[in-house]
């Protein structure tokens, strides 16, 4: 059976928890060792035993999300024309898609690493780098920005496969990626000494041998229906309108949490480095729960925009619902384990002290939201699956802009730290009402319209 019939029979007749299963767990899978990959570069960065080096790690990494939101640009905005156009049976349409998104990731990063190395410090600074942090973040983040073109194409490529129903390839070719990166940490980081220079290469290396297994795949295999044949290179039949319409506000989201990130590191470098150091170590361990969540929603987005182009709404609908349930669960179960065993999770990253009084009240903040903040989740890639590009922006908007910053800024005046630690899950509660009240409306005209 071809490659191109295979998900055919999983998009169009597994059951729900089957079809889900089959497509969600490789990307939870893969999602959930990307986040041990990041824990374990702060982990043997903890090692060292310098605060300054791990909040550097911290403060850089609303930098490195801006590669992220590069990627998502053409990797979830392509990801979603890709599948619907599987569902339309539109195959040429693919390849000239697959391209697109490839080679224009390629540019995307090269500009990126240029103007990286060239207002590096500039960069640093507003990602709140004090005089103790910024040699430590300047380090890590001009090796990083060697590897952008890499690291923006391993997004691209992980979300293209996903989107042709090839979940284990794309899963495979993260967790190649990141087990090649927990391997090299130890070794550069505390073997070599190389400190947060080390994590920085490890990284980059890691990308370059994950989109080394993607390129191997897809030339290599007769099942792909994806091509990085230059020829396809189009913009035309609405590849450039449907992948920007779809890729900006997802790409949005990561720009907001970069920027909300910049804000809050600011915020907490005014009351000293620990507090950054802190929101480092529990941020990286509270992501294990929502990245979790995160990957489900991005396993399914291709079942629901397949199912939505082939006009079978009570199965898009079904599928929606089962995926919403599966991440309150994993959201309840998980949160409340993180919650209650706060201390020993940051207690092994590092042995500070002052570091884990700081930590452990910021890693329970964060759990306060993960039993329902994994719907909004679904309901954002279900508007991504339909191609409805405003719906997903204002989602993005409201948890990572409208919503958190004023009560980021407003809560850290009339609370100070406290106030930093509880902005997130106050804007994970507005932001969950909105999107069911946005998923009811919306989806009653969608399926009314394509009816009609």
């Amino acid at each position: 059976m071809s490659k191109i019939n295979d998900k055919t029979e999983i998009f169009e007749n597994y059951s729900i928890p089957r079809a889900v299963a089959t497509l969600a767990l490789p990307t939870m899978l893969s999602m959930i060792v990307v986040v041990i990959y990041n824990m374990v570069d702060t982990f043997f960065v903890a090692k060292i035993g310098d605060p300054n080096q791990i909040a550097a790690v911290s403060l850089a990494h609303p930098a490195f999300m801006l590669f992220m939101a590069a990627g998502n640009i053409f990797g979830i905005g392509g990801s979603s024309y890709l599948s619907r156009s599987l569902g339309e049976k539109k195959i040429d349409r693919v390849k000239h898609i697959s391209s697109f998104c490839v080679w224009s990731a390629v540019v995307i990063g090269v500009l990126m690493g240029i103007l990286y190395l060239v207002f590096l410090n500039p960069i640093l600074k507003l990602c709140g780098a004090s005089a103790a942090t910024l040699p430590y973040a300047r380090t890590y983040l001009s090796i990083v920005a060697w590897g952008a073109p890499a690291t923006v194409l391993s997004f691209v490529f992980g979300n293209i496969c996903r989107a042709e129903g090839a979940a284990k390839e794309s899963m495979f070719g993260q967790m190649f990626g990141s087990v090649i990166n927990i391997i090299l940490d130890p070794i550069f980081i505390l073997i070599f000494g190389w400190g947060v220079a080390g994590a920085a290469i490890a990284t980059v290396i890691a990308n370059i041998l994950s989109d080394v297994y993607y390129i191997v795949y897809i030339v290599h295999s007769h099942r792909s229906q994806l091509t990085l044949n230059p020829k396809k290179f189009a913009i035309n039949d609405g590849i450039l309108g449907n992948i920007l319409a779809i890729g900006l506000p997802a790409s949005f989201t990561n720009l907001l949490m970069s920027a909300s990130q910049m804000v809050s590191n600011n915020y907490l470098a005014s009351y000293g480095d620990i507090p950054v150091a802190a929101m480092g170590i529990a941020g990286k361990a509270g992501m294990f729960v929502i990245l979790g969540m995160i990957g489900l929603a991005g396993g399914v987005v291709s079942l629901i925009g397949y199912n939505y182009g082939a006009k079978n709404f009570d199965r898009m609908r079904a599928v929606t619902r089962f995926s919403m349930l599966c991440n309150v669960c994993i959201g309840t179960v998980f949160g409340l384990v993180f919650f209650v065993a706060a201390k020993f999770i940051i207690g092994i990253f590092i042995n500070d002290p002052e570091v884990i009084t700081h930590g452990v009240p910021m890693l329970r903040a964060m759990m306060l939201s993960a039993p329902f903040v994994g719907c909004l989740f679904v309901i954002n890639n279900c508007f991504q699956a339909w191609g409805k590009a405003s719906p997903a922006m204002i989602l993005s908007v409201c948890r990572q802009g409208l919503v958190f910053l004023p009560v980021l800024i407003v809560a850290n005046a009339m609370f100070g730290l406290n106030g930093i630690i509880y902005a997130q899950p106050i804007a994970d509660v507005a932001s969950v009402i909105l999107a069911f009240v946005m998923y009811i409306v919306l989806r009653n005209k969608v399926i009314a319209g394509n009816k009609a």
